[in-house]
C-alpha cells in the first residue's frame, strides 16, 4: 500500500491511535528518533518540530511496537491497519525510545 504524506493521512493515523486508546502529544524534547512512547500511560510523544512527513513516518514506525487490539477498531480502521501491517517496513526492528530523557 502506498499513501500520500498529507494532513488527511496524518489525521487518519491519529484516529487509529485514538481507537487503539493511545494519546498522541506533540511536544518539544530530546528524542533520538523524533518520538518516545510512555507505555504505562499509553501516550506517544512526537517531536512538534517535525513536518507532516516526519510525523507520519514516526507514527507508522511506532505502530508495530504498541498493543493494538484489532477487534476494538472500527471496520474502516481495521482495513487500514491491515494494509499498514503489510508494509515491508512494518515489522523491521526500530530503535524505539521508550522513555523521555528528563
Amino acid at each position: 500500500m502506498s499513501f500520500k504524506y498529507t494532513p488527511n493521512t496524518l489525521k487518519k493515523l491519529e484516529q487509529l491511535y485514538e481507537e487503539a486508546r493511545y494519546i498522541i502529544r506533540y511536544e518539544k524534547g530530546t528524542f533520538n528518533s523524533g518520538y518516545c512512547i510512555l507505555e504505562d500511560k499509553r501516550v506517544v510523544v512526537i517531536n512538534k518540530f517535525l513536518a507532516i512527513e516526519g510525523r507520519i513516518n514516526a507514527l507508522i514506525e511506532i505502530l508495530p511496537s504498541i498493543a493494538v487490539k484489532e477487534e476494538e477498531l472500527s471496520g474502516e480502521m481495521q482495513k487500514w491497519y491491515e494494509q499498514l501491517k503489510e508494509q515491508p517496513s512494518f515489522n523491521k526492528d526500530s530503535g524505539t525510545q521508550t522513555e523521555m530523557d528528563i
